[in-house]
């Protein structure tokens, strides 16, 4: 008898477009939750510093100098991430900071936000001349580079938290205008607006009680992805000596402090350099994953 031979069969099996948007959202809401969570974990390591760090972070002991860390050979218990070369504890200058960094981040993205929002209400509800003279401020803010305004602006008025918070406050306020403009024209036509203008409401309660609500969410996604961009610049302005004055504690400054020892002792650049990383990677992975959410909810 003759039989007939079996078939092979092959797994060719192809992701539905179903199961890809189902991986999709599952990255999205792993994105949100990994970056709020270190987010949060260093805002905590922040807030409670003085109770976390073991030194004070200036305080020096020139017969302790570059003490190594805790998995190197003849590493000090007393110091477990090491010294610096004035002797000063590298854990403690480390969590304080996270401090300076979150600090003026937060602070300059809610002055930049203040300033950009309200020009961008102006901008988009009255239009006209006022819409031309904002729209040229923000094409002339775009047109400017950051990284030299800012080293010119520190360079001329000299290096102080208030002098770094209100330059970089100046020159990251361009993208809540063009996000409060764009949304204001859109919204200042709707039925709601106009029946709040027949019911005799002030241009400013319609501003903020009707329009700026509605474009609350998105707002809070660009201070999230703006707040990674000026912890970035803060650091390289402390790199290069016009942001946060020593002996402050700065991620940014501790890297230039240890550029001269990086061939002996390259932990002392890659402790700071890698807080930095987690910390801008934190702030972009909870804010893409809170503009996935916004946008879907927009959707809706």
């Amino acid at each position: 008898m003759m039989t007939t031979p079996k078939m092979l069969t092959l797994n060719t099996s192809v992701d539905t477009p179903s199961q890809r948007r189902h991986w999709l959202t599952r990255w999205k809401q792993s994105s949100i939750l990994i970056g709020g969570g270190i987010l949060l974990l260093l805002v905590l390591i922040a807030l409670f510093a003085p109770l976390l760090a073991p030194y004070e972070p200036t305080l020096q002991n020139l017969e302790h100098r570059f003490s190594l860390p805790f998995w190197m050979e003849g590493a000090d218990p007393a110091h477990l991430l090491g010294t610096d070369h004035l002797g000063r504890d590298y854990l403690s200058r480390l969590i304080y900071g996270a401090r300076i960094s979150l600090g003026i981040g937060c602070s300059v993205v809610v002055v930049a936000a203040v300033i950009g929002t309200s020009l961008g209400l102006l901008a988009g509800y009255f239009g006209g001349r006022v819409d031309m003279l904002i729209s040229f401020l923000i094409t002339t803010r775009l047109s400017l580079p950051i990284v030299l305004v800012a080293l010119a602006a520190v360079a001329l008025k000299g290096a102080s938290l208030t002098t770094l918070v209100t330059v970089l406050s100046l020159l990251v306020w361009d993208q809540f205008a063009i996000v409060a403009r764009t949304g204001s024209q859109t919204i200042r036509e709707q039925e709601y607006i106009r029946a709040a203008r027949a019911t005799g409401a002030s241009h400013l309660r319609i501003m903020l009680r009707e329009i700026l609500p509605n474009l609350r969410s998105t707002l809070i996604v660009i201070a999230t992805l703006e707040m990674a961009n000026v912890i970035l610049l803060e650091s390289a302005l402390s790199f290069l000596g016009l942001g946060v004055r020593p002996p402050t504690p700065s991620w940014g400054l501790m890297i230039a402090e240890g550029r001269d020892s990086i061939l002996f002792d390259s932990w002392l650049i890659a402790l700071p350099g890698g807080a930095l990383c987690l910390l801008v990677l934190a702030v972009n992975l909870f804010g893409d994953g809170l503009r996935d959410i916004t946008g879907k909810e927009a959707k809706r």
